[in-house]
């Protein structure tokens, strides 16, 4: 199901870990009105490695929007080992912010203006 709330004149969607596969649900939440996209995750090392970025970066760039993504980090009591690397992306796919292996906290402002710029410049949301 959908999640979006707004918060302050922002409206964020909700996702969580595995989602991220899903390139249709970061649609439809932007589709109901998310400019700001959460991602709370645990991906393990391998698959962290080889795919976290890429897919976090394509969900942003596909969708135009901010998308924070925190993930897990280390080793757990199950000794699942996650990966970390935490990223907040705009939305024309560029990292602004992120975390490497070890806990951190991200903090940085965001220009809510560049989602409609990038939405103006290639209108592919309109389009599916």
């Amino acid at each position: 199901r959908l999640v979006l709330t707004k918060i302050k004149n922002v409206n964020f969607g909700f996702t969580i870990c595995y989602d991220l596969r899903f390139p249709n649900l970061f649609r439809q939440l932007v589709k109901k009105g998310a400019e700001v996209i959460l991602l709370p995750a645990a991906f393990t090392v391998p698959t962290g490695r080889d795919h976290w970025e890429t897919l976090v970066r394509a969900r942003a760039i596909e969708n135009y929007s901010f998308l924070i993504a925190t993930n897990m980090c280390g080793t757990h009591h199950t000794n699942r080992k996650t990966y970390g690397y935490s990223l907040l992306v705009n939305p024309w796919g560029k990292i602004i912010n992120k975390a490497k292996s070890k806990p951190s906290i991200l903090n940085t402002e965001i220009n809510l203006n560049e989602v409609m710029e990038a939405r103006m410049k290639i209108p592919a949301i309109l389009n599916d």
